[in-house]
């Protein structure tokens, strides 16, 4: 079965259980500091988690695209993606685990036809104290194996920190169920008021013989890559208080299936590379390298993965361009470091990474038409910063023949500074060495990490508190400067003109970040145009109402929102007295009578057609 068969059949099964099908939210999240990229299915409908009404109704399905950065050195194992899909179904104080695990079995063992006797189950094991362990979990699932002519029996359970698992040989041919306890409790955070409760991860056998290099004994949460995970139920059963957790009286469910992994096990496959996405790209880079994916794996996955990941970050509606910050510093690190691996493969061929980036455009955009939309966009980010790889690397080139010259030595500290001023890779750097018979310091390798070392625990003092854990903020200042940002909107289209649409934001207690699409930079006249716009009206403590309605009629009452993008059958529209209509999902204050004087306090470039304001509450 294909990705998107399968995609679709999972939607269909939910829509059957009264499920309301929604799109992806973009990878780019609004309002939320504690994330660079959408990561799971759950961060766009964090307010509906907290208790505020979904325009769908309780019971949501979706696919969701998730990127997460730091698996992005995982990559080569043949099971780690930075990009990917996730498939998800909510229940918003609705049903709970009997439903959740029952129709989760359903879906896997009856609809797709996974062999249950390869199927394995991890549950909470309680923390001691304010949580039990979750047996009711576990009288599901002990039914439902035996549902299918299976006795499942209990592990033993793993009561350490980690997810090192139980100290003893399992049998996995009379156990189906294990306990663990940090794998198998999700929160995010710490803070009164937070959500947390247990969730029960789905694991399939591959079959694959165990690696002792990971441990004398195999279990469910091994890294040998035996078992490999490929859902979650996370069941939102109580909230932080300020003397503990107490049970919610209503509870959600989130799960989240990893599509591309459900694809690999349903297609028998042994690596996730192999799947029909990912696979057009390993097939097309055969063809033009003449080289053999099985003789190269990590190099051609590495390709593989990293340019459809920056494919879906450049292709998404926020216009996010390669940069030396934030998320743009992603995009920038996977275009080089894909570039870097196929010089690695000694594959010179200018503008492959574009071309490659074609097929996941061609493969994916039926189903995320962003990609369509934006393809120039996609495919021109992708040359421009090949070349200013390449650019890079002739500069670190230079610096080495310099020290080549000087018959001066290279130490690990000199080959970290080329890389940290330059960009110039550290393999390469090894290359030239090797290449010239340059002389290098007996301790390279240990004086290079001591510098990486050193880099990043400062980047981590720098950064300290800059995405902090928890929910996404809901705090007042917050709400303030989330309502300002619909103020702020209008009255940019009003100045500059009706082109203006919002390409992305990120909000904290302190201020707003907002980006705008518009070709040049803006006058100090237009800048306080801006402002006595929004002041004006904040000062007449304008009411902010919401009305449910389809997206035809919000079109109709002339709401703004990115019409290119999908929204459910239901949008919420946030109207601030006569000034101001837009979709959105919130929060936001009432009325404007205490929201404060607006003021900008910086306007500049983002990245191309798209400038960014800086602006404060006083």
């Amino acid at each position: 079965m294909t990705t998107r068969e399968i995609r679709q059949k999972y939607f269909e099964f939910f829509q059957k259980k009264q499920h309301a099908l929604i799109s992806s939210s973009s990878l780019i999240p609004e309002n939320d500091s504690s994330l660079l990229f959408a990561n799971s299915g759950m961060f766009p409908l964090v307010p509906y988690l907290l208790g505020e009404k979904h325009p769908a109704g309780v019971r949501l399905v979706n696919s969701q695209k998730c990127f997460r950065s730091e698996d992005i050195d995982d990559v080569g194992d043949g099971r780690h993606n930075t990009f990917f899909e996730m498939l998800g179904n909510w229940s918003l104080g609705d049903y709970f685990k009997e439903e959740q695990l029952n129709w989760w079995f359903e879906f896997l063992v009856e609809e797709m036809g996974f062999d249950i006797g390869k199927i394995y189950q991890t549950v909470y094991v309680g923390d001691g104290k304010d949580i039990a362990k979750d047996e009711e979990s576990i009288e599901i699932l002990k039914n439902i194996y035996k549902k299918h002519g299976i006795e499942a029996g209990e592990g033993p359970e793993t009561t350490t920190k980690g997810d090192e698992g139980p100290k003893v040989e399992l049998d996995f041919s009379k156990d189906r169920i294990f306990a663990y306890r940090d794998k198998n409790w999700w929160q995010r955070g710490d803070a009164v008021g937070e959500l947390g409760g247990p969730d029960s991860e789905t694991f399939y056998d591959t079959g694959k013989k165990h690696d002792p290099k990971f441990g004398e004994h195999c279990h469910l949460n091994c890294d040998c890559g035996r078992f490999i995970e490929i859902g979650n139920s996370v069941f939102m059963q109580y909230q932080k208080t300020a003397d503990g957790w107490k049970e919610l009286e209503n509870k959600n469910v989130d799960f989240g299936g990893g599509l591309e992994r459900i694809v690999m096990v349903k297609n028998n496959l042994d690596n996730v590379f192999k799947i029909d996405s990912l696979g057009s790209i390993i097939d097309k880079l055969e063809n033009i390298s003449g080289l053999k994916y099985e003789n190269n794996k990590k190099a051609f996955e590495v390709v593989a993965d990293h340019i459809k990941g920056a494919t879906f970050l450049l292709g998404d509606d926020k216009n996010l361009s390669p940069s030396n910050t934030d998320q743009g510093y992603i995009i920038r690190r996977l275009i080089r470091r894909a570039v870097r691996y196929l010089k690695q493969l000694k594959i010179e061929q200018k503008n492959l990474i574009s071309e490659l980036s074609r097929v996941i455009v061609d493969f994916y955009k039926d189903s995320y038409s962003e990609l369509d939309r934006n393809k120039e966009f996609i495919f021109r980010s992708f040359n421009e910063e090949e070349d200013k790889f390449n650019k890079t690397i002739e500069k670190g080139e230079k610096v080495l023949n310099n020290l080549v010259e000087k018959g001066e030595s290279i130490n690990g500290e000199i080959a970290f500074n080329l890389f940290q001023s330059h960009g110039y890779p550290l393999e390469m750097t090894l290359e030239i060495i090797e290449e010239k018979n340059i002389a290098k310091s007996d301790n390279f390798l240990n004086e290079y990490n001591q510098a990486l070392n050193k880099h990043q625990e400062l980047s981590k003092t720098a950064s300290a508190g800059k995405f902090k854990g928890g929910l996404a903020d809901q705090s007042e200042e917050t709400t303030k400067l989330h309502t300002a940002a619909h103020l702020l909107l209008e009255a940019l289209r009003r100045v500059l003109g009706d082109h203006v649409s919002q390409k992305g934001s990120n909000i904290t207690a302190e201020r707003l970040r907002f980006d705008f699409s518009h070709p040049e930079k803006m006058s100090d006249e237009q800048k306080k145009q801006v402002e006595d716009l929004v002041n004006e009206n904040i000062k007449k403590g304008l009411k902010v109402d919401c009305q449910e309605m389809s997206l035809e009629e919000a079109k109709k009452m002339g709401a703004t929102g990115v019409f290119e993008s999908k929204y459910g059958e239901k949008v919420k529209v946030y109207s601030v007295g006569d000034f101001s209509k837009e979709i959105c999902g919130g929060p936001h204050v009432e009325n404007l009578e205490n929201l404060g004087v607006f003021k900008i306090q910086k306007e500049e470039s983002s990245s191309s057609g798209v400038r960014r304001i800086k602006a404060v509450l006083e």
